[in-house]
């Protein structure tokens, strides 16, 4: 049949002219048929597959715990983003994690780029980029290249500046940066 879930994100196959106030949102009431519907979304199809197509590649593999979730005793590979809105208890290597305000990762990971507005505690190695917000509190061994600490945020433990051993060749070609 013509009708699509919307949750799928098919919504472009309805008519242009029923999205934007047609006075009849019914195409079949003024006894048009199947076929004059689907000519007129014909167009539209291309123009939709293209950005769903192209999402996947920027975005990467995400793995999203929500609130009220646990995850305990596992290890994070391959995933590009984790955003923790629950509780997770892991070791990981990523590239970016992203800790809500009520969300908590304890463990061990090594990450490019680190967003906390909730808890970390354990072992963490940002190769790139550290951020605690107000609501964030840090905890443990942590290693970082940057470092952001907006007003409120918390940090505590062993605290050192610069990569870790594996990364160190890579910090030399940078101008500015020093390893010893």
């Amino acid at each position: 049949m013509a009708m699509q879930s919307p949750f799928f994100g098919k919504r472009e196959s309805e008519p242009t002219a029923l999205r934007h106030g047609s006075p009849n949102p019914n195409p079949y009431a003024n006894g048009a048929s199947a076929a004059n519907v689907s000519n007129a979304t014909a167009p539209a199809a291309p123009a939709s597959a293209a950005p769903a197509s192209s999402a996947p590649r920027e975005g990467g593999s995400k793995l999203t715990v929500g609130p009220n979730i646990k995850l305990k005793g596992v290890e994070i590979t391959d995933c590009d983003t984790l955003v923790v809105e629950g509780l997770v208890e892991a070791t990981m290597d990523s590239r970016v994690i992203q800790i809500s305000e009520h969300g908590a990762f304890k463990g061990s990971a090594e990450i490019d780029i680190a967003e906390i507005h909730g808890e970390f505690d354990g072992n963490l190695t940002v190769r790139q980029k550290l951020v605690i917000y107000a609501t964030g509190k840090v905890t443990g061994k942590i290693r970082y290249g940057k470092l952001v600490i907006e007003e409120g945020g918390q940090l505590a433990g062993e605290i050192l500046y610069g990569a870790v051993a594996g990364p160190k060749a890579a910090l030399m070609g940078k101008p500015g940066l020093q390893v010893a």
